[in-house]
């Protein structure tokens, strides 16, 4: 019986370590909206979304979030599911995902939705 309730002692310490805060260095999921046509692929402006709470920052992109298709063809309005870290500076991106604006949370949503009309707006008379 003893090494039974010490095997359970162990599991529980060990289960107890396992849901220890996160720390500040850990990627944090967030989602963005391009608030402003990027003039610099390395820093794009947006609204971003972590944990309900919306704030302007700039993505900060990585060599190797640079290379990658879906950066490249970055435009205003677009919608992205990130992982990253938050900084002075603004978010460093380590995970991109583009996603359909119906995918963001409530808090982006109205402001996707102005952005996509706004665009519109602007783009559609010059098509003729």
């Amino acid at each position: 019986m003893k090494g039974a309730a010490g095997l359970a002692l162990w599991v529980l310490a060990a289960g107890c370590l396992v849901v220890a805060p996160a720390t500040a260095e850990e990627d944090v999921i967030a989602f963005a909206v391009v608030s402003e046509m990027p003039k610099d692929k390395s820093r794009v402006p947006a609204k971003l979304a972590i944990d309900g709470t919306v704030m302007d920052l700039k993505l900060l992109a990585s060599e190797q979030i640079l290379a990658n298709p879906i950066w490249k063809k970055l435009e205003i309005c677009h919608a992205m599911k990130l992982e990253g870290q938050k900084s002075p500076e603004g978010f460093r991106v380590s995970s991109v995902r583009v996603i359909d604006g119906a995918m963001l949370p409530m808090v982006l949503q109205g402001f996707a939705g102005d952005c996509l009309l706004k665009k519109a707006l602007e783009v559609a008379p010059l098509v003729d």
